[in-house]
Protein backbone atom coordinates (compact mmCIF):
# COMPACT_ATOMS: atom_id res chain seq x y z
CA UNK A 1 0.00 0.00 0.00
CA UNK A 2 1.40 3.41 -0.98
CA UNK A 3 0.75 6.93 0.24
CA UNK A 4 -2.45 8.64 -0.84
CA UNK A 5 -4.12 12.02 -0.59
CA UNK A 6 -7.09 12.45 1.76
CA UNK A 7 -9.43 15.29 2.74
CA UNK A 8 -10.13 15.59 6.48
CA UNK A 9 -13.63 16.31 7.76
CA UNK A 10 -12.52 17.05 11.32
CA UNK A 11 -9.10 18.22 12.54
CA UNK A 12 -9.04 17.73 16.30
CA UNK A 13 -7.54 20.35 18.62
CA UNK A 14 -4.98 17.86 19.93
CA UNK A 15 -3.20 18.07 16.55
CA UNK A 16 -2.76 21.85 16.56
CA UNK A 17 1.03 21.91 16.94
CA UNK A 18 1.28 20.21 13.54
CA UNK A 19 -0.82 22.89 11.73
CA UNK A 20 -2.48 20.33 9.47
CA UNK A 21 -4.07 21.42 6.19
CA UNK A 22 -7.50 20.11 5.21
CA UNK A 23 -5.95 17.90 2.53
CA UNK A 24 -3.19 15.62 3.79
CA UNK A 25 -0.97 12.79 2.61
CA UNK A 26 -1.57 9.53 4.47
CA UNK A 27 0.84 6.59 4.60
CA UNK A 28 0.70 2.99 5.85
CA UNK A 29 3.76 3.12 8.12
CA UNK A 30 2.30 3.83 11.56
CA UNK A 31 4.39 4.60 14.65
CA UNK A 32 2.34 3.33 17.59
CA UNK A 33 3.50 5.93 20.11
CA UNK A 34 1.84 8.77 21.94
CA UNK A 35 1.76 12.04 20.01
CA UNK A 36 1.66 10.65 16.47
CA UNK A 37 -1.22 11.76 14.28
CA UNK A 38 -3.48 9.33 12.42
CA UNK A 39 -6.36 9.67 9.98
CA UNK A 40 -9.33 7.55 11.04
CA UNK A 41 -12.86 6.96 9.72
CA UNK A 42 -15.70 7.05 12.27
CA UNK A 43 -17.74 3.83 12.20
CA UNK A 44 -20.78 4.67 14.34
CA UNK A 45 -23.10 7.45 15.44
CA UNK A 46 -23.63 8.60 19.04
CA UNK A 47 -26.27 10.74 20.73
CA UNK A 48 -24.11 11.74 23.73
CA UNK A 49 -20.44 12.73 23.93
CA UNK A 50 -20.57 13.03 20.15
CA UNK A 51 -18.44 16.10 19.39
CA UNK A 52 -14.82 16.85 18.53
CA UNK A 53 -13.12 20.10 19.48
CA UNK A 54 -11.37 21.51 16.43
CA UNK A 55 -8.17 23.56 16.37
CA UNK A 56 -10.12 26.82 16.87
CA UNK A 57 -11.80 25.48 20.01
CA UNK A 58 -15.20 24.95 18.39
CA UNK A 59 -17.06 21.77 19.26
CA UNK A 60 -18.36 20.05 16.13
CA UNK A 61 -20.61 17.01 15.91
CA UNK A 62 -19.07 13.83 14.58
CA UNK A 63 -21.03 11.37 12.47
CA UNK A 64 -20.52 7.96 10.96
CA UNK A 65 -18.23 8.21 7.93
CA UNK A 66 -16.38 11.36 9.05
CA UNK A 67 -12.62 11.38 8.47
CA UNK A 68 -10.91 12.65 11.62
CA UNK A 69 -7.29 13.60 12.40
CA UNK A 70 -6.57 12.37 15.92
CA UNK A 71 -3.54 11.99 18.17
CA UNK A 72 -2.46 8.72 19.72
CA UNK A 73 -2.55 8.91 23.50
CA UNK A 74 -3.71 7.39 26.75
CA UNK A 75 -6.52 8.46 29.04
CA UNK A 76 -7.24 7.64 32.66
CA UNK A 77 -10.43 9.54 33.49
CA UNK A 78 -12.43 8.72 36.62
CA UNK A 79 -15.63 9.90 34.91
CA UNK A 80 -14.76 9.21 31.28
CA UNK A 81 -13.10 6.71 29.00
CA UNK A 82 -9.84 4.99 29.86
CA UNK A 83 -7.56 3.69 27.15
CA UNK A 84 -4.02 3.20 25.90
CA UNK A 85 -1.92 3.31 22.74
CA UNK A 86 -1.81 -0.25 21.33
CA UNK A 87 1.61 -1.86 21.00
CA UNK A 88 1.15 -1.97 17.23
CA UNK A 89 -1.35 -0.42 14.81
CA UNK A 90 -2.06 -1.42 11.24
CA UNK A 91 -4.20 0.15 8.54
CA UNK A 92 -7.70 -1.29 8.93
CA UNK A 93 -7.49 -1.73 12.72
CA UNK A 94 -10.29 -0.42 14.92
CA UNK A 95 -9.47 2.06 17.68
CA UNK A 96 -11.58 4.56 19.63
CA UNK A 97 -11.83 8.30 20.21
CA UNK A 98 -11.09 8.71 23.93
CA UNK A 99 -11.90 12.39 24.47
CA UNK A 100 -13.34 15.46 22.77
CA UNK A 101 -9.88 16.84 22.04
CA UNK A 102 -9.23 14.00 19.62
CA UNK A 103 -7.05 11.63 21.62
CA UNK A 104 -7.33 8.16 20.05
CA UNK A 105 -6.33 4.72 21.30
CA UNK A 106 -7.73 1.39 22.45
CA UNK A 107 -10.55 1.96 24.95
CA UNK A 108 -10.27 -0.27 28.03
CA UNK A 109 -13.09 1.14 30.15
CA UNK A 110 -16.19 3.29 29.77
CA UNK A 111 -18.75 4.92 32.08
CA UNK A 112 -22.55 4.49 31.78
CA UNK A 113 -23.38 8.16 31.17
CA UNK A 114 -21.26 8.39 28.01
CA UNK A 115 -22.06 5.03 26.43
CA UNK A 116 -19.54 3.29 24.16
CA UNK A 117 -16.99 5.56 22.46
CA UNK A 118 -16.74 6.24 18.74
CA UNK A 119 -15.17 3.27 16.94
CA UNK A 120 -12.81 4.28 14.14
CA UNK A 121 -11.11 2.50 11.26
CA UNK A 122 -7.43 3.38 10.98
CA UNK A 123 -6.70 4.80 7.50
CA UNK A 124 -3.02 5.55 8.05
CA UNK A 125 -0.44 7.95 9.45
CA UNK A 126 -0.72 11.58 8.38
CA UNK A 127 2.55 12.66 6.76
CA UNK A 128 4.58 15.81 7.31
CA UNK A 129 6.27 17.08 4.16
CA UNK A 130 9.60 18.86 4.78
CA UNK A 131 10.10 22.37 3.40
CA UNK A 132 11.82 22.19 0.00
CA UNK A 133 14.43 19.61 -0.94
CA UNK A 134 13.42 16.04 -0.19
CA UNK A 135 9.62 15.81 -0.38
CA UNK A 136 9.41 12.35 1.18
CA UNK A 137 6.91 12.56 4.03
CA UNK A 138 7.49 11.42 7.61
CA UNK A 139 4.79 10.60 10.19
CA UNK A 140 3.45 13.81 11.73
CA UNK A 141 3.38 14.32 15.50
CA UNK A 142 2.50 17.03 18.00
CA UNK A 143 6.17 17.39 18.92
CA UNK A 144 6.47 19.67 15.88
CA UNK A 145 6.72 23.29 16.99
CA UNK A 146 6.26 22.33 20.64
CA UNK A 147 7.33 24.37 23.65
CA UNK A 148 10.43 22.51 24.89
CA UNK A 149 10.09 20.63 28.19
CA UNK A 150 12.66 21.42 30.87
CA UNK A 151 14.36 19.67 33.76
CA UNK A 152 14.93 22.90 35.70
CA UNK A 153 13.17 26.24 36.07
CA UNK A 154 14.77 29.45 34.88
CA UNK A 155 15.56 32.20 37.36
CA UNK A 156 12.85 34.60 36.19
CA UNK A 157 9.72 32.59 37.13
CA UNK A 158 7.05 34.88 38.65
CA UNK A 159 4.88 33.79 41.60
CA UNK A 160 2.63 30.84 40.68
CA UNK A 161 -0.91 30.06 41.85
CA UNK A 162 -1.75 26.36 41.83
CA UNK A 163 -5.43 25.43 41.41
CA UNK A 164 -5.87 21.75 42.25
CA UNK A 165 -8.85 19.56 43.05
CA UNK A 166 -9.91 16.31 44.67
CA UNK A 167 -11.20 14.91 41.37
CA UNK A 168 -12.60 15.77 37.93
CA UNK A 169 -15.42 18.31 37.88
CA UNK A 170 -14.61 19.66 41.34
CA UNK A 171 -14.68 23.32 40.26
CA UNK A 172 -11.02 23.84 39.31
CA UNK A 173 -11.57 25.53 35.96
CA UNK A 174 -14.19 27.96 37.29
CA UNK A 175 -11.89 28.86 40.19
CA UNK A 176 -9.00 29.28 37.77
CA UNK A 177 -10.99 31.49 35.39
CA UNK A 178 -12.29 33.72 38.19
CA UNK A 179 -8.83 34.05 39.70
CA UNK A 180 -7.44 35.10 36.33
CA UNK A 181 -10.31 37.53 35.80
CA UNK A 182 -10.05 39.35 39.11
CA UNK A 183 -6.26 39.40 39.28
CA UNK A 184 -6.30 40.95 35.80
CA UNK A 185 -8.86 43.51 36.95
CA UNK A 186 -6.50 44.38 39.80
CA UNK A 187 -4.00 45.48 37.18
CA UNK A 188 -1.78 42.42 37.24
CA UNK A 189 -0.33 40.92 34.10
CA UNK A 190 -1.58 37.32 34.37
CA UNK A 191 -0.42 34.30 32.39
CA UNK A 192 -2.29 31.02 32.73
CA UNK A 193 -1.82 27.36 31.96
CA UNK A 194 -3.16 23.85 32.43
CA UNK A 195 -0.39 21.54 33.60
CA UNK A 196 -2.05 18.12 33.69
CA UNK A 197 -4.92 16.20 32.13
CA UNK A 198 -5.93 15.04 28.67
CA UNK A 199 -5.66 17.28 25.63
CA UNK A 200 -8.48 19.83 25.21
CA UNK A 201 -8.22 23.49 24.30
CA UNK A 202 -11.46 24.76 25.86
CA UNK A 203 -10.04 25.58 29.28
CA UNK A 204 -7.05 27.61 28.08
CA UNK A 205 -9.29 29.58 25.72
CA UNK A 206 -11.56 30.41 28.67
CA UNK A 207 -8.50 31.63 30.60
CA UNK A 208 -7.62 33.97 27.74
CA UNK A 209 -11.21 35.21 27.61
CA UNK A 210 -10.93 35.99 31.34
CA UNK A 211 -7.96 38.29 30.72
CA UNK A 212 -4.84 36.13 30.62
CA UNK A 213 -2.13 37.57 28.37
CA UNK A 214 -1.41 34.00 27.27
CA UNK A 215 -2.70 30.55 28.18
CA UNK A 216 -1.12 27.26 27.15
CA UNK A 217 -1.25 23.63 28.22
CA UNK A 218 0.86 20.48 28.29
CA UNK A 219 -0.42 19.82 24.76
CA UNK A 220 1.72 22.77 23.63
CA UNK A 221 4.79 20.88 24.89
CA UNK A 222 3.98 17.92 22.63
CA UNK A 223 2.28 15.85 25.34
CA UNK A 224 -1.10 14.33 24.46
CA UNK A 225 -1.91 13.24 28.02
CA UNK A 226 0.19 13.86 31.10
CA UNK A 227 1.48 11.07 33.32
CA UNK A 228 4.05 10.54 36.05
CA UNK A 229 7.41 10.91 34.37
CA UNK A 230 6.31 13.61 31.92
CA UNK A 231 4.23 16.03 33.99
CA UNK A 232 7.12 17.75 35.79
CA UNK A 233 9.29 18.43 32.73
CA UNK A 234 6.25 19.63 30.80
CA UNK A 235 5.23 21.97 33.65
CA UNK A 236 8.72 23.43 33.92
CA UNK A 237 8.82 24.00 30.17
CA UNK A 238 5.46 25.80 30.36
CA UNK A 239 6.60 28.05 33.22
CA UNK A 240 9.88 28.89 31.46
CA UNK A 241 7.99 29.78 28.29
CA UNK A 242 5.36 31.93 30.02
CA UNK A 243 8.07 33.72 32.01
CA UNK A 244 9.47 35.13 28.74
CA UNK A 245 6.27 37.23 28.54
CA UNK A 246 7.15 38.90 31.88
CA UNK A 247 3.84 38.26 33.68
CA UNK A 248 3.31 39.37 37.28
CA UNK A 249 1.79 36.00 38.16
CA UNK A 250 1.05 32.61 36.59
CA UNK A 251 -2.23 30.84 37.39
CA UNK A 252 -1.78 27.10 36.84
CA UNK A 253 -4.62 24.59 36.81
CA UNK A 254 -3.76 21.00 37.76
CA UNK A 255 -6.27 18.96 35.80
CA UNK A 256 -7.70 15.72 37.23
CA UNK A 257 -7.59 14.85 40.92
CA UNK A 258 -4.70 15.04 43.32
CA UNK A 259 -4.47 11.23 43.39
CA UNK A 260 -5.21 10.62 39.70
CA UNK A 261 -2.82 9.13 37.14
CA UNK A 262 -2.00 12.34 35.27
CA UNK A 263 1.01 13.37 37.39
CA UNK A 264 -0.53 15.95 39.75
CA UNK A 265 1.15 14.39 42.79
CA UNK A 266 4.49 14.39 40.99
CA UNK A 267 4.19 18.15 40.40
CA UNK A 268 3.17 18.89 44.00
CA UNK A 269 6.14 16.87 45.30
CA UNK A 270 8.74 18.51 43.05
CA UNK A 271 10.91 20.88 45.09
CA UNK A 272 11.39 23.49 42.33
CA UNK A 273 7.73 23.65 41.34
CA UNK A 274 6.63 23.74 44.98
CA UNK A 275 8.96 26.66 45.64
CA UNK A 276 7.50 28.54 42.66
CA UNK A 277 3.96 28.06 43.99
CA UNK A 278 3.27 31.03 46.24
CA UNK A 279 -0.47 30.32 46.55
CA UNK A 280 -2.62 27.20 46.35
CA UNK A 281 -6.38 26.88 45.80
CA UNK A 282 -7.89 23.43 46.29
CA UNK A 283 -11.38 22.59 45.01
CA UNK A 284 -13.60 19.87 46.47
CA UNK A 285 -17.22 18.76 45.99
CA UNK A 286 -18.03 18.04 49.66
CA UNK A 287 -16.70 18.00 53.22
CA UNK A 288 -15.15 14.53 52.97
CA UNK A 289 -13.16 15.53 49.89
CA UNK A 290 -12.08 18.79 51.52
CA UNK A 291 -10.98 16.90 54.65
CA UNK A 292 -9.07 14.35 52.55
CA UNK A 293 -7.33 17.07 50.56
CA UNK A 294 -6.32 18.87 53.74
CA UNK A 295 -4.82 15.66 55.15
CA UNK A 296 -2.96 14.87 51.91
CA UNK A 297 -1.37 18.30 51.75
CA UNK A 298 -0.48 18.23 55.45
CA UNK A 299 1.03 14.73 55.32
CA UNK A 300 2.39 14.35 51.77
CA UNK A 301 2.48 17.61 49.83
CA UNK A 302 4.05 19.53 52.68
CA UNK A 303 5.90 21.99 50.46
CA UNK A 304 2.62 23.45 49.13
CA UNK A 305 0.28 24.60 51.92
CA UNK A 306 -3.38 25.18 51.05
CA UNK A 307 -4.40 28.85 51.15
CA UNK A 308 -8.09 28.53 50.27
CA UNK A 309 -10.71 25.85 49.62
CA UNK A 310 -13.18 26.40 46.77
CA UNK A 311 -15.48 24.26 44.63
CA UNK A 312 -19.01 22.94 45.28
CA UNK A 313 -18.27 22.32 48.98
CA UNK A 314 -18.38 26.12 49.36
CA UNK A 315 -21.72 26.56 47.57
CA UNK A 316 -23.59 26.69 50.88
CA UNK A 317 -22.77 28.32 54.21
CA UNK A 318 -22.65 24.94 55.96
CA UNK A 319 -19.69 23.87 53.83
CA UNK A 320 -17.81 27.12 54.29
CA UNK A 321 -18.34 26.97 58.05
CA UNK A 322 -17.10 23.37 58.18
CA UNK A 323 -13.91 24.33 56.36
CA UNK A 324 -13.24 27.27 58.69
CA UNK A 325 -14.11 25.50 61.96
CA UNK A 326 -12.89 21.96 61.33
CA UNK A 327 -10.03 22.41 58.87
CA UNK A 328 -8.83 25.84 59.90
CA UNK A 329 -8.72 27.00 56.28
CA UNK A 330 -10.22 29.91 54.37
CA UNK A 331 -13.12 29.16 52.02
CA UNK A 332 -14.34 31.13 49.00
CA UNK A 333 -16.88 30.20 46.35
CA UNK A 334 -15.66 31.04 42.84
CA UNK A 335 -19.16 31.84 41.54
CA UNK A 336 -20.74 33.58 44.53
CA UNK A 337 -17.70 35.45 45.87
CA UNK A 338 -14.98 35.55 43.22
CA UNK A 339 -13.51 38.79 44.55
CA UNK A 340 -12.97 37.19 47.96
CA UNK A 341 -11.25 34.26 46.27
CA UNK A 342 -8.92 36.64 44.45
CA UNK A 343 -8.28 38.62 47.65
CA UNK A 344 -7.21 35.45 49.46
CA UNK A 345 -4.90 34.57 46.57
CA UNK A 346 -3.40 38.08 46.60
CA UNK A 347 -2.88 37.80 50.35
CA UNK A 348 -0.98 34.55 49.87
CA UNK A 349 1.06 36.13 47.06
CA UNK A 350 1.71 39.21 49.22
CA UNK A 351 0.55 41.41 46.36
CA UNK A 352 -1.65 44.51 46.24
CA UNK A 353 -5.28 44.18 47.29
CA UNK A 354 -8.25 44.46 44.98
CA UNK A 355 -9.92 46.97 47.29
CA UNK A 356 -8.63 50.01 45.43
CA UNK A 357 -10.38 48.87 42.26
CA UNK A 358 -13.75 50.16 41.10
CA UNK A 359 -16.31 47.55 42.18
CA UNK A 360 -17.70 45.41 39.38
CA UNK A 361 -20.51 42.87 39.52
CA UNK A 362 -19.55 39.23 39.95
CA UNK A 363 -19.60 37.25 36.73
CA UNK A 364 -22.72 35.13 36.43
CA UNK A 365 -23.39 32.05 34.35
CA UNK A 366 -20.19 30.21 35.29
CA UNK A 367 -22.24 27.71 37.23
CA UNK A 368 -23.70 26.69 33.86
CA UNK A 369 -20.36 25.89 32.24
CA UNK A 370 -20.24 22.39 30.75
CA UNK A 371 -18.36 19.76 32.65
CA UNK A 372 -14.65 19.98 31.94
CA UNK A 373 -12.44 17.12 30.91
CA UNK A 374 -9.24 16.36 32.76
Amino acid sequence: MSNFRLRLDRISSATRNANLPREVIVGPQIIAKEGYILAVRVLNDKTVYNVIEDVTGRQIKVREGDIVAGVLGRRRALKGYAGDVPESIQVGDTIQILNQGGIIGKCRSQVPDLGPPFDCEVLGAIQRLPEGGDRVGVPASILEGAVPPATTLNDNIPPVVFVAGSAMNSGKTVACIQTVRFLSRAGLKVAACKLTGVSLRRDTLAMEDAGAIAAISFNDTGVATTYAGAAVTSAKGIFNHLATLSPDVIVAELGDGILGEYGVAEILEDAELAEAAQACVVCAPDQVAAWGAQRLFADRFTRVPIDVISGPVTDALVGREYIAKNLGLAAANAVLEPERLAELVLEALKLESLKHQTPRPAVTGLEELPEHED
